[in-house]
């Protein structure tokens, strides 16, 4: 019901339904003009609300708007809000109430309490829908204001006003301070966006569009009289679900220009008679992926970092080096010569060019582009990619940049750009959102075709998505005509109808038996692959589950529910030292989501500790903060080297450190499989000579005390200057140079388990390690039983690793966060080495083999914690059920564990069908 009991259809701008593609353009218009920071309203929730932007009112509009206005020395500002509602956007006098105490929020820390001038409700739910904000005009919103007083919390009212939404839960407001009409969207949990309005620019006829834009969002029928699904607080809700939808679109298209960039490398390769991967393929073809997922994630990054204004913005870079600048040039000239783009090149030149600007860095002043360094761009990383693998070019002949054509690089940037036919803007993504499109292209594996093949479509468990599998054609031929369909479906989890299996048993040829399968032929393979050809393979974990990034309505609530006895331990008033000393840890960090929240939250508090003591850092606190928080109390594992890259990446864009190279933090987000490792007592134990009578673990303790004080240095260094980045490149090397006899101890005595299938077997071999390594004849390649291919393991010693951590009085984390994968018995099986489960069973006393994986992360993590850690998880819901919970929760709180947070069946954010529990518990 409306506000005054019915709905005039005949008003001038109500909304009928329309056609949605000139709708969807017009959006996106005054969008554009207004850039929005964030995101607030999307397009396609507007055009599905059946929004129209009414430009007939606009003129109207702008002479009651005149009225109201003062222009004063080149200044032009509204100065009565209330007026301004009435006349221009038709509320009633009634609408602007006088706030509550409900919805002011105290900051005792600072002795300052946030309150909004007005609050607008719901007419009918009676529900408060908007808070409003008004400053004085010479204030500006997204600055600290120098006149204001010396106490209080120092932050702008921006800022200010995002922290009022949130503590109030009502995730939408106006901030104005006459001169401009913000409409600000912050709900708890999530990231906040805001669409600001200039007033002067709403009295010009080319403003036109941004008033029509304003009444359209805030006028008294969007916020009163509309069905409550038509509603501004609708629309907001709509905007963001959609936005969930959009990274998981974009992350698919991501995955098809990943194949797309792998038959470009062969179209080059045969251009140099296979010289450029003929090699690789043979003996390293997973050096090929990372080199092709490497390059889209410099692509991403890229494109993130453009729309965030974090790369230069004059015409010499945008015209030469921009990768949406190259964009645009390719569209130009596909428009032109479509063609022959396959016979065009220069475009991939374009692009060396500027991953090499990225590294080294460029321009007449170190500040114009500043060197950024880091694996991510390391050109020595994958020399593949710049035409220089092992056996090209041989001696006599001059390297080659490899011959990708112009069409795979448009079709490629066209993947990652343009999305349902429009302009992709990364700046409306979240960190986390980024992650989940790099997370799209992990999990899989570049094979090589023994025999023709086709890719077909699987749908793992719990996606809406289908994954491409391919499949041995003649092995499925060669299969009886009646267990066809079977080996379809063990193989590549792909099940057809009735008149497809019929078909499939009577195929003789292969073309009849890639007839039978019909739709399930994936798309990325549409002709037979032939014998030699490069393909990518999911692995046995992504074909399981597919790839569900976890969003920040499931980050943020974990990790503050995580961190809350932790800061309560710390007392009311924490010192920013005591802040900084926390360590918090991600065991299975995939893209870094948890990390990025955490060092959100933990900033947070470190400004409130800094403003307490009258401390101001030169540049913006905030980002100052969250800098210090990932570079000394952040750590993280992963088994999945690419994974690693991807999270100190998303850690730097959390920092926005524009000035700043991507090495931060690379001592602390490192590479191996949590679950494998011994502790500094078992690897001092191991291989030590009893005759000899050697103090080896005083020696080993004076190594881990010179790693210790290594990785001390390098936190106490802030990343500014090149000068500075070379020192910690050098604290870091002398560090893992004093680690490399002890991992290879520890990879000796882990490798001694997995060569053995019985206890008698394994301690032979641990006996043989030991001796080698006493006579320093043991290299890694002589430890087989770790290097099986993709099921390698690489072990990764927690307290060797990570000595500050481990050597403090109350040794281990203080919290624990993070997602953990879920894998049951079987597949944990497939997708690991052989004797894994055993090892697993072997380090954790009292569990099963048939339990979940997620269990022996929550045994592990619960390891790692120090006395008073907490830890946060998300777990399977079998956590609690049967060999699971016997493995995992029951052990856990029989030795010192308390459970006092849970929740089940948390359904996941988003489009993925999967249903979740999260266990927070306290160390005791």
């Amino acid at each position: 019901m409306a506000r005054n009991g019915k709905i005039n259809a005949n008003h001038p701008h109500f909304d009928f339904p329309m056609t949605s593609d000139p709708e969807l353009h017009r959006h996106k218009e005054w969008l554009g003009l207004l850039q929005p920071v964030g995101l607030v309203v999307s397009p396609i929730a507007l055009v599905k609300a059946q929004v129209i932007l009414n430009r007939s009112r606009a003129v109207e509009l702008q002479q009651r708007l005149e009225s109201l206005v003062i222009v004063k020395e080149e200044m032009t500002w509204m100065a009565d809000f209330p007026a301004f509602a009435q006349q221009v956007l038709e509320w009633l006098p009634e609408d602007l109430s006088q706030p509550p105490p409900e919805l002011e929020v105290s900051l005792p820390d600072y002795g300052e309490t946030l309150r909004p001038d007005y609050a607008v409700k719901d007419p009918d739910s009676q529900e408060w829908i908007l808070l409003i904000q008004i400053l004085k005009s010479n204030l500006d919103l997204d600055s600290l204001d120098e006149g204001e007083k010396k106490t209080g919390w120092k932050a702008t009212p921006q800022a200010k006003f995002e922290r009022l939404l949130r503590e109030t839960q009502i995730p939408a407001g106006i901030l104005s301070n006459g001169r401009e009409i913000r409409l600000v969207y912050a709900p708890r949990g999530e990231s906040s966006g805001f669409l600001t309005f200039l007033v002067k620019a709403m009295t010009e006829v080319a403003g036109r569009p941004i008033i029509g834009a304003l009444e359209m969002l805030l006028g008294a029928d969007r916020l009163f009289n509309l069905p409550s699904d038509r509603r501004l607080p609708q629309l907001l809700a709509d905007s963001r679900n959609y936005q969930a939808e959009v990274s998981t679109k974009l992350a698919e298209q991501v995955l098809d220009a990943l194949w797309e960039l792998l038959k470009g490398f062969q179209m080059a390769d045969s251009a140099v008679r296979g010289k450029l991967l003929g090699e690789l393929a043979k003996n390293n073809p997973q050096h090929i992926y990372g080199g092709l997922i490497t390059t889209l994630m410099r692509l991403v990054f890229l494109l993130y970092a453009e729309d965030e204004g974090l790369m230069p913005n004059d015409s010499i870079y945008q015209c030469n080096y921009a990768v949406a600048g190259l964009f645009e040039r390719l569209r130009e000239d596909a428009g032109n010569y479509p063609d022959t783009m396959d016979q065009r090149y220069g475009a991939y030149s374009w692009l060396l060019s500027l991953f090499r600007l990225v590294y080294d860095g460029g321009g007449a002043t170190s500040e114009y582009l500043p060197a950024r360094h880091g694996q991510l761009f390391a050109p020595q990383e994958y020399p593949f990619l710049e035409g220089n693998p092992p056996s090209f070019p041989s001696e006599g002949e001059s390297k080659e940049i490899p011959r990708i054509p112009d069409g795979v690089i448009y079709r490629i940037l066209e993947n990652l750009l343009i999305l349902d036919g429009e302009r992709l803007s990364y700046r409306s993504l979240d960190v986390e959102q980024i992650g989940s499109v790099y997370e799209a292209i992990m999990g899989y594996t570049v094979e090589v075709a023994q025999s023709p093949c086709i890719g077909v479509n699987s749908k793992p468990k719990g996606s809406k998505h289908s994954t491409t599998v391919v499949i041995d054609v003649a092995a499925l031929l060669k299969t009886k005509s009646q267990d066809r369909a079977k080996f379809l479906k063990d193989t590549a989890n792909c099940e057809l109808s009735a008149s497809s299996v019929k078909d499939l048993k009577s195929a003789v040829t292969l073309e009849e038996a890639i007839a039978s399968l019909d739709r399930k032929v994936s798309n990325r393979t549409p002709y037979i692959l032939p014998i030699g050809a490069l393909y990518l393979q999911p692995t046995e974990e992504r074909r399981r589950s597919g790839s569900h990034y976890t969003p920040r309505q499931l980050t943020q609530p974990i990790v503050e529910t995580a961190l809350k006895p932790i800061f309560e331990q710390l007392g009311v008033h924490p010192t920013p030292e005591q802040i900084l000393n926390l360590k918090v840890c991600d065991l299975a960090m995939g893209s870094g989501a948890f990390l990025v929240e955490a060092c959100r939250q933990i900033a947070e508090k470190l400004v409130e500790a800094w403003n307490r003591e009258g401390y101001f850092p030169d540049d913006e606190p905030l980002l100052h903060a969250r800098r210090l928080v990932a570079q000394r109390c952040l750590y993280g594992v992963d088994k999945n080297f690419f994974a690693v890259n991807l999270a100190k990446l998303s850690l730097w864009l959390v920092t926005l450190s524009k000035d700043f190279p991507f090495t931060f933090v690379d001592h602390a987000l490192k590479c191996g499989d949590s679950l494998v490792g011994l502790t500094r007592a078992e690897i001092g134990a191991f291989a030590k000579d009893p005759l000899a009578g050697l103090p080896l673990m005083d020696m080993l303790q004076e190594r881990v005390d010179k790693v210790k004080g290594y990785r001390q240095q390098i936190q106490a260094l802030d990343t500014r200057t090149d000068e500075d980045t070379e020192e910690k490149v050098i604290q870091l090397q002398q560090a893992e140079t004093e680690l490399k006899e002890m991992r290879l101890t520890g990879k000796a005595c882990i490798a001694a388990f997995f060569a053995g299938s019985d206890k008698k077997k394994r301690e032979e071999k641990k006996r043989e390690y030991a001796d080698l390594l006493r006579l320093k004849r043991l290299e890694t390649q002589n430890l087989p039983s770790l290097s099986q291919g993709n099921k390698s393991i690489t072990p990764f010693n927690w307290e060797i690793e990570f000595p500050e951590v481990f050597d403090r009085k109350n040794p281990g984390f203080d919290c624990i966060v993070g997602n953990p994968p879920f894998a049951g018995k079987n597949t944990a099986i497939n997708a690991h080495t052989e004797g894994y489960m055993d090892w697993l069973k072997e380090i954790h006393p009292e569990s099963h083999g048939n339990a979940d994986l997620v269990a022996h992360f929550f045994r592990r993590a619960f390891t790692l914690l120090r006395h008073n850690g907490t830890l946060g998880l998300i777990a399977t819901n079998t956590i609690a059920q049967g060999d699971t919970r016997n493995t995992g929760l029951r052990f856990v709180c029989e030795h010192g564990g308390i459970i006092y947070h849970a929740q089940k069946r948390v359904k996941w954010p988003g489009l993925a069908a999967v249903v979740v529990s999260v266990i927070h518990i306290i160390k005791v």
